[in-house]
């Protein structure tokens, strides 16, 4: 499947995609493999439907191809004894202010027995801000985060469980090496950050600055 860089929100998406698929993965969850792919604007020539073919028009480059899971089914609530999965999801939705995994869009799949997560575009809500330059990473570090409409938030006394564990995977160079899986030309320069590896290195200082505090944890903001 391919999430297209000329769509409405933009590469920023995209850069959301590959970071927040990356930490998933170093805190033992599942994802599908993400890659970049490369797309011929001739490809539009042959479409017949205007709006698609204007998109495709669009998204010459680099774009986002995510590994399709046949078979796989949409969550259905049923969660294996002993999984500690939800509050992993719960966690990880928390600390990237995921604002998109409710029970009207979970953004879950199982496939062979297992949870899968998909679809991260709606975290990372502070670099859609940067048009007019990079703020503060502190900012982002306190903002509480809300769990009222997730679909785990049943789990929230799981946490205290799992933070300790998932926090001590994390750190400024996992940051950094999550950060080196994003293409350059996906990471748009920015006031206060006006190349890529600029861009990069602001990325890390916000989730290096979240990791630092628990405001956004949902219980543990007292």
């Amino acid at each position: 499947m391919c999430k297209f860089r000329g769509a409405g929100q933009g590469l920023r998406v995209l850069v959301a995609e590959v970071v927040v698929a990356g930490l998933a993965e170093r805190i033992g969850l599942r994802t599908p493999r993400i890659v970049a792919l490369d797309l011929d604007p001739q490809i539009a020539r042959y479409e017949a439907d205007e709006e698609v073919q204007d998109l495709l028009n669009a998204s010459a480059g680099l774009n986002l191809g995510t590994d399709f899971l046949p078979g796989s089914f949409g969550f259905d609530g049923h969660v294996p004894a002993g999984s500690t999965d939800p509050a992993r999801v719960l966690w990880l939705d928390a600390f990237v202010a995921n604002v998109d995994r409710s029970w009207r869009n979970p953004n879950l799949l199982l496939w062979h027995g297992n949870l899968w997560v998909i679809d991260h575009g709606a975290s990372l809500y502070f670099h859609h801000a940067w048009g007019g330059g990079v703020t503060d990473p502190a900012r982002f570090a306190a903002q509480p985060w809300s769990v009222d409409d997730h679909v785990f938030r049943d789990h929230v006394s799981d946490l205290p469980g799992v933070d300790a564990e998932l926090g001590a995977l994390l750190g400024e160079q996992v940051f950094v090496n999550v950060l080196a899986e994003v293409p350059d030309e996906w990471l748009e320069p920015v006031p206060g950050a006006d190349d890529a590896e600029a861009v990069r290195a602001a990325y890390v200082a916000f989730l290096s600055a979240r990791l630092g505090t628990r405001q956004w944890l949902p219980g543990a903001a007292a």
